[in-house]
């Protein structure tokens, strides 16, 4: 399977085990969402279980919300993740207050599902990485996959978690992984190892990274995109890198990072969000804090700039594998 099947494998499964799970967003229902990825779960569950909303992400999320207070586990789409500013109230003051607000009594299960990040041209409004806005509240989780297989598993997961989930989806991967790389011809899935996706249920833990390349020299940790980044910038300069892909950013899974970063002595941190207050800076503090005495050199961060995202510009503003790679060597050479 490609990412669009995964996810929409593992919508279609949590539909047929289980009747309280419901989606709706913009287009998810008859048109089967702008990335197809509710396509065909109107026609085999019916439209009052997958259907389209309002142009409204606050009524949309506010909806949610209250349907899960009520014992249903709503599924939404925000058709991308630069229009859920709008829901932000709703998300921050309402859904991840509930259960802390009723001391228990009370608690919202719904997930929402949005597309983010750029490499596909979408300019300033189609390409942001919203995700450290949402890390910062208590009461929400995050989660980004980097794979087909890492998607269905975490999904589901997300899907029957009882906390509110943000479920942030890479649309450059949606296709095929991508290594930063615009100028090569575009590789499908089908190719790579992770589009094995098992049919039925499983899950992958929320809160549990995955080393998916072991080294020494130095750690980079990642998510989303950005792992297939790192794998290329390891593959093209020949560092003994160690990739670490994250999986979760809130739960996050700090004995993995810990682990790699006493073993290397080095890390960098990579991310498409903007660098200033990006969560990157959470998780070179948190490398600092808890790995100080095994560092050989200050962690490095890659990220995007701190401008709006630019359409004429986009693989400036993007973290290619040669900025990685140059901030491996950095780390290295201090």
């Amino acid at each position: 399977m490609n990412m669009i099947q995964a996810i929409n494998a593992a919508m279609d499964q949590m539909l047929s085990c289980d009747p309280s799970v419901i989606l709706f967003g913009q287009d998810v229902g008859y048109f089967g969402g702008v990335f197809r990825a509710t396509d065909g779960l109107q026609e085999k569950h019916g439209r009052t279980r997958i259907f389209d909303s309002p142009i409204s992400e606050g009524g949309i999320v506010a909806v949610a919300v209250g349907m899960g207070a009520y014992g249903m586990r709503p599924v939404v789409e925000i058709q991308f993740a630069d229009y859920i500013y709008p829901a932000a109230d709703q998300l921050i003051s309402e859904a991840a207050r509930l259960r802390y607000r009723t001391a228990g009594e009370w608690w919202s299960p719904l997930t929402v599902r949005a597309p983010y990040g750029g490499g596909i041209y979408g300019g300033q409004t189609h390409s942001q990485s919203p995700e450290g806005i949402f890390t910062h509240v208590a009461g929400l989780k995050t989660v980004i996959p980097s794979n087909p297989y890492d998607a269905k598993g975490l999904l589901i997961a997300a899907i029957e978690d009882d906390d509110p989930v943000l479920f942030f989806e890479p649309k450059r991967l949606y296709n095929g992984p991508f290594d930063g790389h615009h100028d090569r011809p575009v590789q499908p899935w089908a190719k790579h190892p992770a589009s094995e996706v098992p049919d039925g249920h499983y899950t992958v833990p929320l809160g549990k990274a995955s080393v998916v390349r072991s080294g020494r020299a130095v750690t980079v940790l990642s998510y989303g995109t950005m792992v297939h980044v790192a794998l290329a910038a390891a593959a093209d300069s020949g560092i003994d890198a160690e990739v670490i892909d994250l999986r979760t950013l809130m739960p996050l899974d700090l004995d993995t990072i810990t682990a790699s970063v006493e073993k290397t002595g080095c890390c960098v941190v990579v991310h498409e969000a903007t660098l200033t207050c990006g969560f990157g800076a959470e998780l070179a503090a948190l490398v600092q804090q808890h790995c100080f005495y095994h560092l050989e050199a200050p962690v490095d961060r890659v990220a995007g700039w701190d401008t709006p995202y630019p359409h004429s510009f986009e693989w400036h503003y993007f973290p290619g594998p040669a900025r990685v790679a140059d901030a491996m060597r950095r780390v290295m050479e201090r």
